[in-house]
């Protein structure tokens, strides 16, 4: 059994320590805004925060998850407040299938707690996720957005 600190709550997840972290909080915590791509790290649609820092869960076992802050796309609202990245992919309507879009919001958000003015060449350095509707110029504009409201 497992306790784990995930959106700012302590959750017990009774998994084999070498599942992925991506696994245990869809099947065994029910947070399935957090998307299975690839299974490899390449995609990023399993992207959440750890310790603040955006990383793939579908490579990060259980038993090396355990202890440290975890944040899903469930987690990034405050009081029923979209945080400034989610209100600004609304704003520029940034999704076309969406699927993606969780992965590019935690991605997004942990750039703009880095960097709170990025340049076109670093939201593109950060910004790996891949989109397969192409809405990469949205994502830019949308981080862009988020920024000047910094």
């Amino acid at each position: 059994m497992a306790v784990l600190n995930v959106n700012g709550k302590s959750l017990q997840a009774d998994a084999d320590p070498r599942t992925p972290l991506l696994w245990v909080l869809r099947d065994t915590l029910g947070l399935t805004g957090t998307k299975y791509g690839c299974g490899i790290a390449q995609c990023g649609a399993c992207t959440v925060h750890i310790n603040g820092v955006a990383t793939r869960s579908c490579q990060v076992p259980l038993s090396q998850a355990s202890g440290k802050k975890i944040t899903t796309i469930e987690g990034l609202a405050e009081d029923g407040k979209l945080n400034k990245i989610q209100q600004a992919w609304l704003e520029i309507d940034v999704p076309q299938c969406g699927y993606c879009q969780s992965g590019m919001i935690m991605a997004a958000t942990a750039l703009l707690a880095a960097k709170p003015k990025p340049t076109d060449a670093e939201i593109d350095a950060a910004m790996t996720n891949i989109c397969r509707c192409g809405t990469y110029k949205q994502v830019r504009e949308a981080i862009h957005n988020a920024a000047a409201k910094a």
